[in-house]
């Protein structure tokens, strides 16, 4: 019981993190072949793979589209 309850929460927050890591690339100005590899990493590297995701914060930020509305 335990082991199948551990088992749940860890596919979930792998679940969790791999989503938060795939909305931080959203934002960011990417190729898609890019977007792709660092989305491998981040599904391929257990655990760990969306941290390192976040934490390289490749290719520049995107400009916000409020920014973009007074601009204009």
């Amino acid at each position: 019981m335990v082991q199948t309850f551990l088992f749940w929460l860890l596919v979930s927050y792998a679940a969790i993190s791999f989503a938060l890591a795939l909305a931080y690339l959203r934002y960011r100005r990417l190729s898609h072949a890019e977007i792709v590899a660092w989305g491998a990493l981040a599904l391929f590297v257990p655990i760990f793979g969306p941290f390192f995701v976040i934490a390289a914060r490749p290719g520049p930020r995107r400009r916000s589209r409020r920014l973009l509305h007074r601009a204009g």
